[in-house]
């Protein structure tokens, strides 16, 4: 290294001296900082509050509608049972009739003096019978579609309020 020459600094070369930095103003500089965080945090706990708040009404909703179809459910199987009852007593009925029918067709047929009086009298209670299975047949089928109609009901009705205030 003989070649190479060292320089020395000169004072005259020397860097100009660094002039006092102020201390920053560590109040300005957190406020800086936060002032967005802040903001940020406002926001979202906007956010999420709205979201409880929406959370709460659907599940409020949702609970409304499910006690109301609990009580449309109810009200349905009520009306099927007092259905079913009714349906029964006049099942029950038109047996007791037809027996009834049946017991005074067999007296008749005993007293008969002759066979062509039998033969009247079974054809004349063979009538009968089918007016009475027809008219008791109309009358079971019309109040087993009373029964279902007015079972469903209740059920229809709670599905029309749903649909109407879902749209």
């Amino acid at each position: 290294m003989a070649g190479a020459v060292k320089k020395t600094a000169s004072p005259a070369s020397a860097p100009a001296p660094i002039e006092e930095l102020s201390a920053p103003n560590v109040e300005k500089v957190a406020e800086a900082v936060s002032a967005p965080a802040t903001e940020m945090q406002a926001t979202v706990r906007k956010a999420v509050e709205k979201g409880v708040a929406d959370t709460r009404a659907a599940f409020a909703n949702a609970k409304t509608a499910a006690e109301e179809a609990t009580g449309a459910f109810e009200a349905s199987y009520s009306t099927a049972a007092k259905g079913v009852v009714a349906f029964n007593a006049k099942a029950f009925e038109a047996l007791r009739v037809n027996t009834e029918a049946n017991f005074d067709f067999i007296k008749s047929a005993i007293g008969a003096k002759s066979v062509s009086e039998f033969v009247a009298l079974q054809g004349e209670h063979a009538r009968k019978q089918a007016q009475t299975f027809g008219a008791q047949a109309k009358e079971i089928a019309a109040l087993a579609q009373k029964v279902a109609t007015d079972s469903v009901e209740p059920i229809k009705s709670q599905v029309a309020r749903t649909l109407k205030l879902a749209v």
